[in-house]
């Protein structure tokens, strides 16, 4: 399932500049990707209406912020975001991987430790 948000990060270990040290913003996508065994009842792993339910507040919480003022993003790269997601859904969404994508071009796929 795929979900955006509009947030701006500064990059405190990078140089002053466009997409660094300095203040800017991207619009993300944020696709969460679940694994596991399929319900023969319902037929899925895990019913859409139910993740996007586990993924609605911690979008809230970035959405139209400056991520570096969030709890655990003082670096808010995409990996850092990447990682963030996962922590904060591992344990209640069976998760296979996060992929954040800053723009069309670049983004990062991370799979847990």
């Amino acid at each position: 399932r795929e979900f955006t948000s509009n947030g701006a990060p500064r990059r405190p270990t990078l140089p002053a500049g466009p997409g660094g040290a300095r203040l800017h913003g991207h619009s993300y996508r944020v696709e969460i990707h679940v694994e596991g065994p399929v319900d023969p009842h319902s037929g899925m792993v895990m019913d859409f209406a139910d993740l996007a339910a586990a993924v609605a507040p911690l979008v809230e919480r970035l959405d139209h912020r400056t991520l570096n003022d969030v709890e655990g993003l003082a670096n808010p790269t995409s990996e850092h975001l990447a990682m963030w997601f996962w922590e904060r859904l591992a344990g209640a969404v069976p998760l296979a991987k996060v992929v954040v994508r800053e723009t069309s071009r670049s983004g990062v796929e991370y799979r847990g430790d």
